[in-house]
């Protein structure tokens, strides 16, 4: 069953702006009862609502939503530190924690925001009570060749720089399963988003160069973290069959390490599970983090 190509409008949401160490982050929420973040991915024009448009209401029945865009991305403060990206975003997102007065919640992570989610269990496992990764970037990263999709998103903004075409090419080809479940509206509003001035000068997700790369690289491969093996946060991978932006294998790596870590392979499906499967998403989400296995 394919997902409507129509996007539901999310519920109201208070929409307000922290200020994270000198940085603003942008948050909007919704819902009552324990609180989940949403972390979105890192593809250009990226935000948080946009991303999961299709899940906030649903998960808002039974939670507190809390939705940031991501440090460099949508409304916040725009740039990333090259050096350590997964260490800033966590830094950043664990700064809403403190903001918010949350000392524990639970961390939904798809792509980029996948991969800030782990990174922030990994240093600091007290503040972070269930976890949910789609697709987390930084999985197995330097033991094979990037794929074409993740090569495609890393040189948007290189050679003739962004396009509207180029972003259409990445989002139907490279991130969905189904090219006709995107909207154009999608990408239309990701393109306006992507040219933004100060994001094109300091684009948030870009390949490591220059002295320090290889570190780099080594630094945002979570398998070659000792810490993995014994990370106690109950953790649910799902990884689209047919994902061509991240290697599907990566969630067999997550599963075979963490201690306790269920995976869900799911067919027919990119990177991008909780927009073109929300209704199995939204299921799986709220009953993995209320322990209804």
């Amino acid at each position: 069953m394919t997902t409507p190509t129509h996007l539901p409008s999310p519920p109201p949401m208070h929409e307000y702006v922290l200020d994270v160490a000198g940085r603003k982050i942008f948050v909007a929420e919704t819902g009552d009862g324990p609180a989940v973040l949403l972390l979105h991915g890192g593809g250009p024009g990226a935000s948080g609502v946009s991303n999961y448009t299709r899940n906030i209401a649903e998960l808002a029945k039974e939670y507190r939503v809390v939705v940031p865009d991501l440090p460099g991305y949508g409304r916040s403060g725009k740039g990333v530190d090259g050096a350590d990206p997964f260490g800033d975003l966590a830094a950043g997102i664990r700064g809403v924690l403190d903001h918010l007065a949350l000392d524990r919640a639970h961390l939904v992570g798809n792509s980029y925001g996948g991969a800030c989610a782990l990174r922030l269990a990994l240093d600091a496992p007290d503040r972070v009570d269930r976890m949910v990764l789609m697709g987390p970037g930084g999985i197995g990263t330097t033991r094979s060749l990037p794929t074409p999709g993740l090569t495609s998103l890393l040189n948007y903004y290189g050679g003739d720089g962004p396009s509207r075409p180029k972003l259409e090419k990445f989002i139907r080809t490279h991130l969905v399963f189904n090219a006709a479940d995107v909207p154009d509206s999608v990408i239309d509003a990701r393109y306006a988003a992507s040219i933004d001035p100060e994001v094109v000068a300091a684009p948030p997700l870009r390949r490591p160069s220059g002295r320090g790369a290889l570190r780099t690289l080594w630094r945002m491969d979570f398998t070659r973290d000792r810490r993995l093996a014994r990370l106690p946060v109950p953790t649910l991978v799902l990884w689209g069959a047919e994902d061509r932006v991240n290697r599907p294998g990566g969630g067999a790596m997550l599963a075979e390490r963490m201690p306790d870590c269920d995976l869900y392979l799911v067919a027919n499906t990119g990177h991008w599970v909780q927009f073109e499967r929300a209704e199995l998403f939204n299921r799986l989400c709220a009953d993995f983090l209320a322990g209804r296995r």
